[in-house]
């Protein structure tokens, strides 16, 4: 059984990403910064996280952290750059014509144009096993269901 653990800004999350291969990711605030790393072990040390790159930003359930699904694996300072998490979209299901600018660090919500909104993440929350797939598909080279589900329309 996984363990209880504290979602704590900072951490370091090991992903099973299956086969022998891990991803990594850092809890930022409420939004979780995914590393572009796909290991063929465990990583023994966390400081090479450091020089990768985030892949994406996104919210996930709070029980994938809590009941230990992902595993704390230790704690890094966040980047700088890091601190201040991309803005997203939110596009109105009734009348895919309006987008709205979402602004994770300040709850924030704006209206905007589709071009402002192009390239973003969409303001969803994520369930492990949808991020799971979407890190295993994308160092597979292939697209992801989940992704398209959340395009723009």
């Amino acid at each position: 059984m996984a363990k209880r653990q504290k979602r704590t800004v900072g951490s370091i999350l090991e992903i099973d990403l299956e086969n022998g291969h891990y991803g990594y990711a850092q809890i930022i605030n409420d939004d979780i910064m995914f590393y572009d790393m796909y290991a063929n072990s465990k990583v023994s040390d966390i400081k090479i996280l450091e020089d990768k790159r985030p892949l994406f930003f996104l919210g996930v359930y709070d029980d994938v952290v809590t009941k230990g699904r992902w595993e704390i694996v230790g704690k890094l300072p966040i980047k700088d750059e890091h601190k201040i998490v991309p803005n997203k979209f939110i596009q109105d299901s009734l009348n895919p014509k309006n987008f709205e600018l979402y602004n994770p660090n300040t709850g924030e919500i704006s209206p905007s144009k589709r071009e402002e909104v192009e390239g973003l993440e969409c303001a969803a929350v994520w369930e492990a096993e949808h991020v799971e797939d979407r890190l295993r598909d994308y160092y597979n080279g292939k697209p992801n269901v989940w992704v398209e589900q959340l395009a723009i329309k």
